[in-house]
């Protein structure tokens, strides 16, 4: 950095003609020196006047008071300060110069291929024209992360291709056939695994990360350079360098010496005193300014950014083909990895399901009771104290002796057990298929509404289904016997009933 080379040269412009020093010299051109500074002319000597006082300037003959010294400290860092903020500003202007240039130029980019996604993918019909949203999408989503938003890149491309893999999936479906929303689902989270879309994501998002995180990296390194320049460059010079700054510009006038430019290593010294702390900055400035030039560079390496831009209409559009001509293979596939996760789910979902009768309770009572750390102090029916009687076990049976709630557990539910009896029948069902015997799928409340087993159908009931029956239908014995006793008939026809209740 060469701020305070620059500094030298430009205080140097701060001194004003005057005469040689003579032996009873005139203080005439300082005071008009120092008018012309915008000072008043009280208190300023007509001759020369002893030194002593000064704090700044070398003591000895001087046309300048305590206060004029202090006048011209504060000018000199008044007028330096105001260099350096010019000189930043200049360095400023420059840094977003190029913003503006780089970002036009990005920016047009970016608007020119979204503008061919229509020519490139309308071959592609319905699958483009009833898809424009997500086309769009993609390059919004783009638009947003080059603009600073805290978008994942990454999956934000993934998912694009998923929810281009789902479309393209369904409308290549046939007609009658429906898919679930699960089951797109899962076709959709094939993206990765099946490749349906060719090497094209994988190629096409390594190259569109690059482009556009180096693109905005290259725009924040811009902005960032000049807020940095815009803050330094307001920094107030230090009380130390103030006295120094006096001594360098203004010193020489209080002795006569107006005409005496400063040596060049002395401001030298005095401009890298003042600008230390700024000084330090030139490690890291030259560094990022170094990889600012590099990531410039790489913007017309191979493949550059025009080229990563321009082609992504006609990448999507290659992928799509390539799902296309190779979809029956796809369908094989994913049909495989689909029903065996969606089993997976159901298994799992259905665990959930296991303890929902016995939680109840305690998912209820969770909405109302007290906090754990206040069983001290909580209602128990009668005061503000602790509940003392043991909590019930589940079901009406344990419900004997419950303090809280007189129930005659001699008396259930009639609806309930008809729902028991519902889920003792669907259990069987669903055993005896798992050994390969086939079950019927009458309208489960004809099997407990007295009309029979719940196992025959149309009046066709299978010679090898096992039944509820204490005897075969067709025994003789039992045919004759209900016959002539009709007392019995209703008998046996409440037997499977009787039977389930007693296997409870």
């Amino acid at each position: 950095m060469r701020l305070p080379v620059l500094m030298c040269a430009a205080v140097c412009l701060c001194a004003a003609p005057g005469p040689a020093a003579g032996a009873d010299r005139s203080c005439a051109d300082l005071r008009q020196f120092y008018t012309g500074k915008g000072f008043t002319l009280a208190g300023v000597p007509q001759t020369e006047i002893s030194g002593e006082h000064l704090r700044m300037c070398p003591q000895g003959p001087t046309c300048c008071t305590s206060t004029m010294e202090e006048n011209l400290a504060g000018l000199s860092t008044q007028e330096t300060e105001g260099l350096i903020r010019e000189a930043g500003r200049s360095l400023q202007a420059a840094f977003n110069a190029l913003h503006r240039s780089f970002d036009t130029y990005f920016t047009e980019l970016h608007a020119s291929s979204e503008r061919s996604l229509q020519e490139a993918l309308s071959p592609l019909g319905p699958l483009y024209s009833q898809n424009t949203r997500l086309y769009g999408d993609l390059y919004a989503d783009l638009r947003q992360y080059y603009r600073g938003s805290a978008l994942n890149l990454d999956e934000n491309l993934s998912d694009f291709w998923s929810r281009l893999l789902e479309r393209t999936f369904k409308a290549s479906a046939p007609t009658d056939v429906t898919l679930s929303e699960d089951y797109l689902e899962c076709v959709a989270k094939q993206q990765e695994t099946l490749r349906p879309f060719g090497d094209v994501p994988r190629d096409m998002k390594a190259k569109v990360i690059r482009a556009f995180v180096t693109a905005r990296s290259f725009v924040q390194g811009l902005l960032v350079s000049a807020e940095v320049v815009r803050k330094v460059s307001q920094v107030s010079l230090s009380p130390e360098c103030v006295k120094a700054l006096m001594k360098l510009v203004y010193c020489p006038h209080c002795r006569g010496l107006a005409s005496v430019k400063p040596c060049p290593n002395y401001c030298a010294n005095v401009m890298k005193g003042c600008l230390a702390n700024q000084a330090d900055l030139d490690p890291e400035w030259q560094n990022l300014i170094d990889v600012m030039m590099q990531v410039a560079s790489s913007f017309s390496t191979a493949p550059s950014l025009d080229v990563v831009l321009d082609s992504i209409p006609a990448r999507i559009y290659e992928a799509v083909h390539f799902l296309q001509d190779n979809m029956d293979t796809f369908t094989a596939k994913v049909s495989r990895m689909c029903l065996s996760s969606q089993v997976s789910d159901l298994y799992s979902k259905l665990r959930e399901m296991r303890l929902y009768w016995i939680q109840l309770p305690v998912a209820l009572c969770s909405k109302v009771v007290a906090g754990v750390n206040s069983q001290d102090k909580c209602w128990n029916g009668i005061t503000k104290a602790r509940y003392l009687p043991e909590v019930m076990g589940d079901g009406l049976a344990n419900q004997i002796n419950n303090p809280e709630v007189e129930l005659d557990i001699t008396k259930p539910d009639m609806t309930i057990r008809q729902q028991i009896m519902q889920l003792k029948i669907m259990s069987n069902r669903l055993k005896n298929a798992l050994e390969g015997n086939d079950v019927d799928f009458q309208d489960a409340s004809d099997d407990i509404s007295g009309s029979g087993s719940g196992m025959c159908v149309g009046g066709q009931c299978p010679r090898s289904r096992p039944g509820l029956y204490a005897y075969s239908p067709d025994n003789n014995r039992v045919r004759g016997a209900a016959t002539s006793h009709p007392g019995l008939r209703g008998l046996l026809l409440l037997l499977p009933l009787t039977v389930l209740l007693l296997q409870r």
